[in-house]
């Protein structure tokens, strides 16, 4: 493990960029090819320590969610870096004729990116090259809950990258505490709500900015109409990718109340060609630890506790087989007083809730905090748009899950408590950026003529300006 203070190694970074903040597309292009090869040159290394440290991690999931999209991500900016670095042109008012405007996207200068365990390649690396494509200096600090997987990456950033450059600082909480007390330039954290709250307060002290991306519950809408099989389908897709812990996983779904019995039948019979077996199943993830394990639990017991229904898909009723693999479950009759009402699950569990209309299902969205995510399944055009239009969430996909985050070309980002500011693409290359505005004034020019003393001439100006 890298484990040392942080603090000489932001301070070493900020000098460097004081002296010289200039990067150039040469180098940032070399930096962006040297980090696409390392990442393939140890992918195999990463599927390894990302099972170790889930005790049972797919490494076709790895290789789909982790490599696969921060590979794309990386060759879309390297396609596009030229452009993007280009300075924008603006439209200059007509009394300050002939100048010119433009926007310079100029680096901001050191930036933190705090990442989390449950994507732990996608979301370390993928804004890590969003900042080096804004010709930044970066440190990484990675989640300590995936200790070997963050071991990899700093071998990966280290046989790519200069380390005044990039670095990546391990160790725990404290190493975070002590990063967020520092006077960055910017800071990136993808994690729980309560902890980018703190992130944010500490922040704040040093008015540094930051993007948050953040959690919630997002819901999966079906209307009625919809072939039930597909929904069903395409919803187990998304929430038990990485067994649930996926921060844009569909987090409950929204049924017409008449469709709830074909829906269940059809989930149980995805959920059986899917994973015909989960205990000893290399294709399905574990939960990473024993405490997020403990968590899933209690809001299961909790939910039974209070009235719900809670049944367990496939593996004869078991919970779990004795390891950390949580079977998928089904929650009905949630109610209001069950924590799985309000906390976000994070878990291959479905709570769901029935409605009688579409205006009631988006008042149930809008009831609570903006998502991070929406999924609506509908073949009607203008009732899609509609629905939309009715609710307010982070991102939202039509008829899929969790897909829309691997486009390369579409802003993430959450709303309200699911977060601020977006990665990814043009707009991640954006928030890593200072959109420096530039007046370049022409040798000829007619300003002179609003200078004081102030004569008739102003006054014919002014009334021509404001005609």
């Amino acid at each position: 493990m890298i484990e040392r203070s942080p603090k000489p190694v932001f301070e070493h970074m900020r000098d460097l960029v004081r002296a010289d903040n200039v990067t150039s597309f040469e180098e940032r292009l070399g930096n962006l090819q040297a980090l696409r090869h390392q990442i393939l040159a140890h992918q195999d290394d990463l599927k390894m320590a990302l099972n170790e440290d889930f005790n049972g991690r797919s490494e076709h999931e790895t290789t789909l969610a982790d490599i696969i999209p921060t590979i794309g991500s990386i060759d879309h900016t390297i396609k596009h870096l030229r452009k993007w670095m280009r300075p924008q042109r603006r439209q200059v008012a007509l009394h300050f004729a002939p100048a010119k405007n433009r926007v310079v996207l100029h680096p901001k200068g050191v930036v933190l990116i705090i990442s989390p365990w449950n994507y732990p390649v996608l979301l370390s690396l993928l804004p890590m090259a969003s900042a080096l494509a804004a010709g930044n200096r970066v440190i990484l600090k990675p989640s300590e809950c995936a200790p070997n997987t963050s071991q990899v990456m700093a071998n990966i950033v280290r046989d790519s990258l200069p380390k005044d450059r990039a670095t990546v600082l391990t160790g725990g909480a404290e190493i975070s505490i002590e990063l967020c007390e520092q006077p960055f330039d910017h800071i990136m954290f993808t994690g729980s709500t309560r902890v980018g709250k703190m992130v944010m307060q500490a922040a704040a002290k040093n008015l540094t900015p930051v993007t948050l991306e953040l959690g919630g519950k997002s819901p999966a809408i079906v209307q009625e109409d919809y072939n039930i099989e597909k929904a069903a389908t395409r919803i187990a897709r998304g929430k038990l990718l990485n067994a649930g812990q996926t921060c844009v996983a569909p987090d409950y779904v929204l049924l017409p109340r008449k469709t709830i019995p074909d829906f269940i039948s059809a989930y149980k019979n995805v959920v059986a060609r899917f994973y015909p077996d989960i205990a000893n199943n290399s294709d399905y993830t574990s939960i990473i630890n024993r405490a997020q394990f403990d968590r899933l639990m209690a809001l299961l017991g909790d939910a039974k506790d209070k009235g719900a229904l809670v049944s367990v898909v496939g593996a004869k009723g078991l919970a779990h087989s004795g390891n950390r693999k949580l079977h998928p479950h089904i929650v009905e009759q949630i109610d209001e007083s069950m924590l799985m009402a309000h906390e976000e699950i994070f878990g291959p569990i479905l709570p769901i809730v029935p409605y009688d209309n579409l205006e009631q299902a988006s008042a149930y969205i809008n009831q609570r905090p903006h998502p991070l995510a929406l999924y609506y399944f509908d073949n009607n055009p203008a009732r899609v748009e509609k629905f939309l239009n009715a609710t307010i969430s982070g991102g939202a996909a039509v008829n899929e899950s969790v897909v829309h985050f691997a486009q390369d070309d579409l802003p993430i980002g959450g709303a309200g408590e699911s977060g601020m500011g977006v990665s990814h693409g043009f707009e991640g290359f954006k928030e890593f950026s200072h959109a420096k505005s530039v007046f370049y004034q022409s040798k000829l020019n007619g300003l002179a003529l609003l200078d004081p003393p102030y004569s008739k001439m102003f006054d014919r100006i002014a009334k021509f300006l404001l005609r």
